[in-house]
């Protein structure tokens, strides 16, 4: 189980930081990479390449603004690829969550709100739960413990 984290600029690793421990506390394999779209094209193709042979089975890339990461990404492979829209200064991530979704057909690429990177790590570990049946039981017991927090939560109006 390799999930490959892809950030365009080591600015975003503070965003995804909560992806990899998810990922971690699922047991998954977590790689950790800062490509860009834009300034390192050639090592981005180079290392979709090298991360399918090594065994990666989804990528998960955060990128803002003009959020093109996610989509090269998927342009170079046909594995899955989840776009996480990291929020920026100006227009708070809606840039790149609307350059994420935009996608031509034939390349998708899936996505989750701004700057939530435990469901990027939550959406990755279900598509690995398809092939891991151990990960798909991890994941019911994740929703039951969620489901408990709530259950058991204390109201109060004052």
């Amino acid at each position: 189980m390799r999930v490959a984290l892809i950030v365009g600029s080591t600015s975003d690793l503070t965003i995804v930081k909560e992806a990899y421990e998810m990922l971690r506390d699922f047991n998954v394999d977590v790689e950790v990479r800062v490509l860009s779209a834009h300034r390192t094209p050639e090592e981005l193709k180079a290392y979709v390449k090298e991360a399918e042979e090594k065994g990666i089975e989804v990528f998960i890339a955060a990128a803002g603004k003009a959020a093109h990461l996610p989509g090269v990404i998927a342009s170079l492979t046909t594995l899955p690829v989840i776009g996480l829209p990291v929020p920026a200064k100006y227009l708070y991530g809606v840039d790149a969550l609307l350059s994420i979704v935009q996608m031509p057909p034939g390349i998708p690429v899936a996505t989750v709100g701004v700057g939530e990177a435990r469901n990027a790590a939550l959406l990755a570990v279900q598509i690995l739960s398809l092939k891991y049946d151990s990960l798909r039981a991890s994941l019911k017991d994740y929703r039951e413990r969620l489901r408990r927090k709530v259950l058991t939560a204390e109201v109060s109006m004052e």
